[in-house]
């Protein structure tokens, strides 16, 4: 019987909940539905801004960017950049196409132009604009903006960015160039304990790494400022 009272307080208890939601939905039908109307809107706004202004814009940025890669593939950074009076730089890319994937792309494009022309200012504004969970994009991009402030002099900066090179992904390409150089770094700012460990990450968990190859002489010499 006790447990019939039980089964019987719980459905008075549901009752009276659900009874009480019908009751708010009642008396706030009003802004419930200009809520949910809200929320219509944004997301079909979303899905039509999607398909048919970002995707026809992305396909059109993407072949727009084609002739300034050949140019960037050819050293020739200039017209890179700013195009060739007929075809779009990647300035013109960003301008014109922003928010686009191209567009994060051409940042990354111009930061490497600007560095290959020692505009390491420039280099270092655009390169920092650009994000990538590309596995090489990722790690040269950080450490690009390495190698323009150690080219300004500013070498503390540049050992920073190194670092963040080498832990922006792990692999066997790139880790270990930015390992070297982040130990170049450390050494130059008399950081030797620091170089020794990064030289010690390449020997140890690159060893198959064209920099591993003499790096016992760069280890012995780091050791030896150390002691």
């Amino acid at each position: 019987m006790a447990k019939k009272n039980e089964i019987d307080d719980t459905l008075i208890n549901v009752e009276e909940a659900y009874s009480k939601t019908e009751q708010y939905i009642e008396n706030n039908k009003k802004p419930i539905t200009i809520i949910v109307t809200a929320l219509v809107v944004i997301v079909f706004g979303y899905l039509g801004y999607t398909r048919f202004y970002l995707a026809p814009l992305e396909e059109e940025a993407q072949e727009s960017m084609y002739k300034a890669q050949e140019y960037f593939e050819a050293d020739n950074y200039q017209q890179a950049l700013n195009g060739d009076g007929v075809n779009a730089g990647f300035l013109e890319i960003m301008e014109d196409f922003g928010g686009t994937k191209a567009a994060n792309l051409a940042h990354y494009y111009a930061g490497i132009s600007y560095l290959n022309t020692g505009d390491y200012n420039a280099a270092i504004t655009e390169l920092d604009e650009f994000s990538s969970n590309d596995e090489v994009l990722a790690a040269i991009s950080k450490g690009a903006i390495g190698d323009a402030f150690m080219e300004k002099g500013q070498t503390k900066d540049a050992y920073d960015y190194y670092v963040k090179a080498i832990n922006a992904r792990d692999n066997s390409v790139t880790t270990p160039i930015y390992l070297k150089k982040a130990a170049i770094a450390a050494e130059e700012l008399g950081e030797f304990n620091k170089a020794l460990k990064h030289y010690q990450t390449i020997k140890e968990k690159y060893p198959k790494s064209q920099l591993a190859l003499d790096i016992d002489k760069y280890i012995a010499f780091a050791s030896a400022k150390t002691q």
